[in-house]
């Protein structure tokens, strides 16, 4: 006789048979090693990707053009940790050139989009290796092209997906810390404490979520951390009404009832009786929460109150880069849209997929 498969095993059966979802979680999974590895990933592993050419600005994707690579003078000790997950903060300065040609002891070059030879500019070479030539001055291709500042916008994009990723997180902490806690206490010991909390929930429910956001971030101030704060602080409502109804269901079981006949105490029967059997639609409702908050940090960050420049934020992207729309070159605008379409769509695929395969009705 076959052993009865467990419940998370039938879930997780139900889950791989959605392919919607399952594409969705790789999708996830894959911007998650990118956003993790950033750094080494990107064409332009600067800090925040910043480094500037203003002479190739809004090139479009796949533009390539010869680069000479200058060596830092500065004496840094960043360690290769921080180089890897901080970006190189002492990067090499890069010049796109539109020609060149080399003599005994100098390189002379002139600057892209100049034909002139009396503009012609001298790199003296006697401070650097005798391959210096070969070794920095080569072709560069720009895959997404470059932004209004002469930045590689895919090394952007790539260092963006872990602003996105890092409000989705660090919200949804805030938001299931706060949610659960409020909603179980509220759920379980009912009365005047239920009334509070209840009355707390209605007030922040009765606000609008983006007028909070924007109250709570002018109140912190301007940056990376008060977004994510702010965005956390609005998102617990809906998780705590969630829990408080699944708790005031499940309270009056019988193996909550055996459970205080045992004499644990209240705190032990929430944590270890009541709440993992809870969870499964409070897991659905993180992943919209997920998305949401995506989509709250790229408003923020297009309205101004955001992550601020020159750290890279796809909702910047797109406020940096609008008004090129009429002007023959939408996709700086589109290319950043699209990635946040993308990445909302995969968490809204992935928490239907999770809401089916956690029906116990189904």
């Amino acid at each position: 006789m076959k052993k009865e498969s467990s419940l998370q095993a039938l879930a997780l059966h139900k889950f791989k048979k959605n392919i919607w979802g399952v594409l969705s979680f790789c999708y996830i999974l894959m911007c998650l090693v990118i956003g993790v590895f950033a750094y080494l990933l990107a064409p332009d592993s600067s800090r925040n990707a910043n480094a500037m050419a203003l002479n190739i600005h809004s090139k479009p994707p796949g533009f390539v053009t010869k680069i000479i690579e200058i060596p830092s003078n500065s004496n840094s000790d960043q360690s290769w940790l921080s180089k890897t997950f901080l970006g190189d903060k002492d990067p090499n300065t890069l010049v796109p050139i539109q020609s060149f040609r080399l003599t005994d002891e100098a390189l002379y070059y002139l600057d892209y989009g100049i034909d002139d030879q009396s503009l012609e500019k001298k790199l003296d070479l006697s401070d650097y290796e005798s391959n210096f030539v070969s070794k920095n001055v080569h072709d560069q291709t720009f895959w997404l092209g470059t932004d209004k500042y002469g930045r590689d916008l895919l090394s952007r994009m790539i260092i963006g997906l872990r602003i996105s990723f890092s409000v989705g997180f660090i919200s949804v902490f805030i938001s299931l810390l706060l949610g659960i806690t409020l909603g179980a206490v509220a759920g379980f010991y009912g009365g005047k404490i239920d009334t509070a909390i209840m009355w707390l929930i209605n007030v922040t429910w009765s606000i609008p979520t983006l007028l909070l956001v924007i109250a709570i971030t002018l109140a912190l101030g301007k940056g990376f951390w008060q977004v994510f704060i702010a965005v956390g602080l609005t998102m617990w409502v809906e998780v705590a009404r969630v829990v408080r109804g699944q708790v005031m269901s499940v309270k009056s079981s019988q193996y909550v009832t055996a459970a205080r006949a045992l004499g644990f105490k209240n705190q032990r029967i929430i944590l270890k009786h009541i709440l993992p059997n809870v969870l499964a639609p409070v897991i659905v409702i993180s992943a919209a929460n997920f998305a949401a908050a995506i989509l709250i940090e790229s408003g923020l960050s297009f309205l101004g109150i955001g992550a601020q420049p020159p750290t890279p934020s796809w909702g910047g992207m797109i406020k940096d880069h609008y008004s090129y729309i009429i002007v023959g070159k939408a996709y700086l605008a589109i290319i950043p849209g699209l990635a946040i379409m993308g990445l909302v769509m995969a968490f809204m695929l992935i928490g239907n997929a999770l809401r089916d395969a956690l029906d116990v009705k189904a």
